[in-house]
């Protein structure tokens, strides 16, 4: 993206760059065929996803899947079964972790051979929907399969003993809360709980930096910097805190379609049929994975 450019185009800046009229537009988003994100009832388009759809589409007009070459490399939200599971099962797959929406992102951009995401779709009610909406808005078009990995409890990071009796996300009101990137598929979760009960971001008051990992909100709740965070059962046993379990969210893998047929990710695929791969899932808590390999999407 140029300098100055601003990161998301209007509806109106869209059809002007594709020289369609706004109708024309609006028939692609119903369709689901053109990356969009909706904020305050408004459609906003990602300027790099944008490109990159129509990029593929020109070059790949044919309907045939991308030839250019993918990195080994995974990306999307960080999650503690799938980094042990990608070194145990020796994929050679390296992980850059930096959250679901920026994984959707380097999916579109050929630049990961699949991501993780948690991200609560649009319209539904938290813990009944997950991840698909966004895939067919982020990556339309594209060929990628959505795999199902695990379903995990999310909710509140706190202290040992939850000394101040944080049970609900109603009561965050004027307390220290760690967020997370506007990237985490946890940011996004945290805005619907919070829009849930009334209440907006300005309610909480988050501490100056946000975490990039679960690992760091453990760490600014366990140094009291922070009176909670949200985050992954798993990690709150790891770090010996209190947890307070909101929801059960389902990680999926965003796999592109010709990449799940290749050896790195065929192995990581059997070993997650494996007793070792069950027992690790159970020794971290919080975990359901009676579910992998379930498909939910799987594009055209």
């Amino acid at each position: 993206m140029a300098a100055g450019q601003h990161p998301y185009l209007t509806t109106k800046e869209v059809a002007d760059l594709l020289r369609l009229k706004e109708r024309k537009v609006y028939d692609l988003v119903a369709e689901g065929g053109i990356p969009c994100v909706r904020a305050t009832g408004k459609l906003l388009f990602p300027r790099d996803l944008v490109e990159a759809w129509l990029a593929r589409n020109l070059e790949f007009k044919g309907g045939t899947e991308s030839l250019a070459e993918r990195p080994p490399i995974v990306g999307g939200s960080h999650d503690p079964l799938l980094d042990w599971a990608l070194r145990e099962a020796e994929t050679g797959l390296a992980a850059m972790f930096g959250g679901s929406l920026d994984g959707l992102r380097r999916m579109a951009k050929a630049e990961v051979v699949l991501a993780g995401t948690h991200l609560a779709d649009d319209g539904a009610d938290v813990g009944h929907s997950w991840n698909v909406g966004h895939v067919r808005r982020q990556l339309a078009g594209q060929p990628v399969v959505v795999i199902e990995w695990a379903r995990r409890v999310q909710g509140l990071i706190v202290a040992p003993g939850n000394p101040l009796q944080l049970d609900s996300i109603k009561v965050l009101k004027r307390r220290k809360l760690v967020g997370r990137q506007r990237e985490a598929g946890a940011f996004v979760l945290l805005e619907r709980l919070l829009a849930d009960q009334n209440m907006k971001l300005a309610d909480v008051s988050l501490i100056e930096a946000p975490a990039r990992t679960e690992a760091d909100v453990a760490a600014a709740v366990a140094d009291g910097r922070a009176d909670a965070g949200l985050a992954i059962e798993a990690v709150a046993r790891q770090y010996q805190l209190g947890f307070v379990p909101l929801v059960e969210e389902r990680y999926d893998l965003v796999i592109w379609r010709r990449s799940a047929f290749e050896p790195a990710v065929q192995k990581l695929m059997a070993f997650a049929h494996t007793d070792a791969f069950k027992e690790r899932a159970a020794q971290l808590g919080g975990y359901d994975v009676s579910g992998f390999g379930t498909v939910h999407y799987n594009g055209p």
